[in-house]
């Protein structure tokens, strides 16, 4: 008699277990069939990641080496640039910020400074980022070696600019010609990276 309700427990086990599987098998499908392509881009304010990883192909931007205070500390230059990850503005920027710290990133500290990262307060130090923030991005605050800021300018800030202040601070020679910033072709970013 143990047998026959053991046989019987048996296959009712197994019923349910098939049952099951075929529940999560029909939710797993409904979710697949449900789920919407990725759709975030250069121009548009969706979020596709690290955009110095995703639109300037320099991922060593983020997180900045040093805070603000100790780059004071040290009397270094410094580039601020304020940014959202899910800015298309920013996202277009991106490849400017990669450009300073090309020319400049052994030299100066290089601080791109995500806006959501800042902690909400009241008031901030002059040797937090949040003091220089103006509620816009991206922005771009140039301090020299004195801890003076030579240049605050929010929108897309022309690479020379930057590099007019940063010849000021280094006392270099004065551009004799500039080049013009243009945006490669994603395909170029991936050859340049495989390099």
């Amino acid at each position: 008699m143990n047998s026959t309700k053991f046989l019987f427990l048996h296959k009712q086990i197994t019923g349910w277990q098939r049952w099951l599987s075929k529940c999560l098998l029909l939710l797993a499908s409904l979710l697949i069939i449900s789920m919407q392509p990725a759709s975030a881009g250069l121009n548009n304010d969706l979020y596709d990641g690290n955009i110095f990883v995703v639109y300037a192909g320099n991922g060593s931007l983020v997180p900045p080496r040093q805070t603000l205070a100790q780059a004071l500390a040290e009397h270094k230059p410094i580039f601020l640039a304020f940014y959202l990850d899910d800015s298309s503005d920013s996202k277009r920027y991106a490849i400017s910020i990669s450009r300073v710290q090309e020319f400049y990133g052994r030299v100066a500290e290089i601080m791109p400074i995500s806006v959501d990262g800042i902690p909400l307060k009241q008031t901030y130090n002059p040797t937090e980022a949040g003091y220089y923030y103006s509620g816009a991005v991206p922005q771009v605050v140039v301090f020299n070696k004195s801890g003076e800021v030579v240049l605050n300018k929010k929108g897309q800030v022309p690479f020379e600019e930057i590099d007019d202040q940063f010849r000021k601070i280094f006392d270099l020679v004065p551009r004799t010609e500039t080049a013009q910033l243009k945006r490669r072709a994603f395909n170029e970013f991936s050859s340049e990276l495989a390099k």
